[in-house]
């Protein structure tokens, strides 16, 4: 029998928090910089902002770590980039986050 928990799972909670905060946009990684899942636009890490960034760590897993981005672009579309953190990160985002400038907590 599966455990329904009664709560929402830390991640979910922050996503929808920044839902709620305009930040509806899914980003993902290319090798050209991130694309809008929205509007298929895409940004160089000059064009964005990273206003939040949250971390997560699995219970029992490593391979549970993640991070969730908040990120806002210079067209004013706010969205999230989520990558696992460790050993099992995404090239493609560690690459583009390492070459933002703006990033706040």
């Amino acid at each position: 029998m599966i455990e329904v928990k009664d709560e929402m799972s830390p991640m979910v909670t922050i996503l929808a928090n920044l839902n709620k905060e305009g930040y509806q946009t899914q980003f993902k990684a290319t090798k050209d910089g991130i694309c809008s899942m929205t509007t298929d636009q895409s940004y160089l890490p000059g064009d964005v902002e990273i206003k939040h960034f949250y971390r997560f760590e699995g219970e029992s897993d490593p391979g549970d770590n993640a991070i969730v981005y908040a990120i806002e672009t210079n067209s004013g579309e706010k969205g999230t980039l989520i990558d696992s953190y460790g050993a099992n990160n995404d090239p493609l985002i560690s690459e583009f986050i390492s070459e933002v400038e703006s990033i706040r907590k």
